[in-house]
């Protein structure tokens, strides 16, 4: 896709486009739902730092692409905690600048504004995977067992080729690759396989091993293996447009509950933090997935803009979730919390932002041998 650039612009390139893409998402859905609730924007920039260029549109708006492009905001008037009402200001709004201040809006507007970002982020993965089943189809494995692996969880279960797989812990399954998603992302949880053998309903059990495997892109991962194939049978299905978002809506779905789940398994221990990545790794991966061409490409971009909608909901001061928590305390209250307790949280959510992109990086250091490659050069 970026074989006209040199080698090394095209990782750069196709990860500055891929987060450009996410973040402009996000942070648009805050303008337009800011500017729906009547609330000034002043700044919408791509990036932080000096801005590189940028014009000013006829709202007051200054639109800007900044020098370090690592993310982008919105700055809304009226959102500092000196121009909040509950605190004391240099000089009193007009009641004009009242009108279009964030923090003079009532709490369901500031709310509506915090969740549009993530709901952006998950509104566009579903419009980009609806334009990919819709234009180049879903690929759809048969879900009869091609072969068993001797030795493995499958065969201990007593899966035979032949078999054809229904259902997966009671919830019917259609496509091989729902089972492969289901098994890998389940480490030692058993499964209740039920299968269709010589026209007769069974009930299996199994317990599928777990084992460290490394991808396309370098990455290691735990994963759960039930030592089965499929019979080969596939085929490509184009949806109508009502069918692909339907399509589309579950294949969201099914990403936002991988990434809880793989989150979950990481708090409890059966996943390693060390699969944690970073901003480093989302480079590499977004330069590697270049080159397998552009609907691999806008595939990941898609499933980037889970990951990022998903994160920032997640109630951690200095998120989107953080200060939804925050409008939440005050709609339940009736009134604002302290000026000091919101400093804390954010102070409190600021060192814990800090503290995983350090260990992210530090992940992706290690993953990528860059200390390695490091030590080659200085001899």
């Amino acid at each position: 896709m970026l074989d006209f650039l040199p080698p090394f612009l095209q990782y750069p390139v196709s990860f500055v486009a891929v987060l450009t893409v996410v973040v402009f998402v996000h942070e648009l859905g805050h303008y337009l739902v800011a500017r729906w609730a009547g609330v000034k924007v002043e700044v919408f920039s791509i990036g932080f730092g000096p801005e590189l260029f940028g014009f000013t549109d006829s709202h007051g708006t200054r639109w800007k692409v900044s020098a370090l492009p690592l993310g982008g905001y919105v700055k809304m008037f009226g959102d500092r905690e000196d121009t909040d009402a509950g605190n004391d200001q240099s000089r009193p709004m007009t009641p004009e600048e009242r009108s279009v201040s964030f923090f003079h809006k009532p709490v369901i507007r500031r709310m509506a504004i915090v969740v549009a970002g993530p709901a952006s982020n998950y509104v566009f993965a579903a419009i980009v995977f609806t334009i990919l089943f819709a234009s180049f189809g879903q690929q759809v494995s048969s879900t009869v067992v091609g072969g068993v692996t001797e030795g493995s969880a499958a065969a201990a279960a007593g899966l035979e080729s032949g078999d054809k797989v229904v259902s997966l812990n009671g919830q019917p399954v259609t496509r091989f690759e729902q089972i492969a998603r289901t098994v890998e992302m389940g480490l030692n949880e058993p499964l209740t396989i039920g299968v269709e053998r010589d026209g007769q309903a069974l009930t299996l059990k199994a317990v599928p091993q777990v084992v460290v495997l490394t991808d396309n892109f370098g990455n290691q991962h735990s994963a759960g293996r039930l030592g089965i194939s499929s019979s080969g049978d596939a085929e490509v299905i184009h949806y109508g447009p009502v069918q692909a978002v339907g399509a589309a809506m579950r294949e969201t779905a099914n990403a936002t509950s991988n990434i809880l789940k793989a989150v979950w398994q990481m708090v409890i221990g059966t996943r390693s933090s060390d699969e944690l990545g970073g901003v480093l790794r989302i480079g590499k991966m977004s330069g590697d997935v270049a080159k397998l061409g552009f609907p691999a490409w806008v595939t990941f971009t898609a499933v980037l803009s889970i990951n990022l909608g998903l994160i920032n909901l997640f109630p951690v001061p200095m998120l989107d979730g953080g200060h939804l928590v925050f409008y939440m305390a005050e709609a339940t209250r009736g009134r604002r919390l302290s000026a000091r307790a919101e400093e804390w949280g954010l102070r409190i959510g600021l060192a814990m932002v800090l503290t995983l992109f350090v260990f992210a990086t530090w992940n992706d250091l290690v993953s990528l041998e860059i200390f390695k490659h490091f030590r080659t050069l200085i001899g």
